[in-house]
């Protein structure tokens, strides 16, 4: 996600844009690594003390370089956590190379240099687990709601979620999900 979202302060009809974090293959056409997707908050309710949690979000389209195409893609109970410690180190073979690419990891921001020009290296999972407390729904039209009774349904930016159309079964790994965004 590009922005945080969460449930009850982020209004419905919030615009929404998430950037996808690998190259993945949505109906027969590669979406390269980095496109922007974009879409709107479509349910969003805090939790009460007699209701959970609601949130819904659905991506509409998909552009990168000169093209764009229309999606129909839903916030799935789906995400890819950071690695920490030993783990994220083993997955980071390339942090030298990144680090000299990219001064900005160092935490040397240089005031020239637009933010997200060059995201700092990659510390996430290979395999995708399910948010802890929150249930999905799918509506006869093909919405998905995430609900939490336990508490408010909160997105952060830095965190890789995955929006899909079709099947919410059992994870996979990465190379065979249907999409993933950050």
């Amino acid at each position: 996600m590009r922005q945080n979202v969460i449930a009850g302060k982020t209004a419905v009809g919030t615009k929404v844009e998430a950037r996808l974090a690998i190259a993945t293959l949505i109906k027969g056409a590669v979406i390269p690594e980095g496109a922007i997707f974009s879409g709107e908050v479509i349910d969003s309710v805090a939790k009460s003390k007699t209701d959970p949690s609601r949130l819904a979000i659905r991506m509409d389209s998909v552009q990168w370089k000169k093209e764009s195409r229309p999606m129909r893609l839903f916030l799935t109970v789906w995400y890819y956590p950071m690695l920490m410690g030993e783990d994220a180190d083993v997955k980071d073979r390339d942090a030298p190379t990144q680090i000299m690419q990219n001064p900005n990891v160092l935490g040397f921001p240089n005031a020239r240099t637009p933010p997200d020009l060059f995201p700092p290296p990659s510390h996430v999972s290979e395999t995708r687990v399910t948010m802890k407390d929150v249930e999905s729904k799918r509506g006869d039209d093909g919405t998905v709601t995430l609900t939490s009774s336990k508490s408010n349904l909160k997105l952060d930016k830095s965190t890789t979620y995955v929006f899909a159309n079709g099947d919410l079964g059992a994870p996979v790994k990465p190379s065979s999900a249907n999409d993933h965004t950050k």
